[in-house]
């Protein structure tokens, strides 16, 4: 069998930090632009009040089954343990401007 020329449809777990607090958001989604901006504009609950946003890092799954799963990974603490491996170089360079 061969496979198909259609353009798959992309599920993506991502990271978002927090200019204002400097903690982290883990999602999953079909379109990562457009919920950036969701972000950026307020628009989620768990995350309105921590504006504005900087997309540290995300994955690209062709499965939501897979996003979810991955999102749920990166949430527990083998998956924070594998993103400050990850994340190391970035961590690093990190200025904190905590008060």
């Amino acid at each position: 069998m061969r496979p198909s020329n259609k353009t798959s449809q992309m599920f993506y777990t991502y990271i978002l930090q927090s200019l204002k607090d400097y903690d982290n958001y883990i999602g999953y989604t079909n379109n990562l632009k457009s919920r950036f901006v969701e972000h950026q504009k307020g628009k989620g609950f768990s995350t309105s009040f921590r504006r504005p946003f900087k997309l540290i890092y995300y994955e690209a799954c062709l499965n939501i089954d897979d996003a979810k799963q991955r999102e749920k990974y990166l949430k527990s603490t083998a998956g924070r343990r594998f993103l400050a491996k990850r994340l190391s170089h970035f961590r690093a360079n990190l200025v904190w401007h905590r008060k």
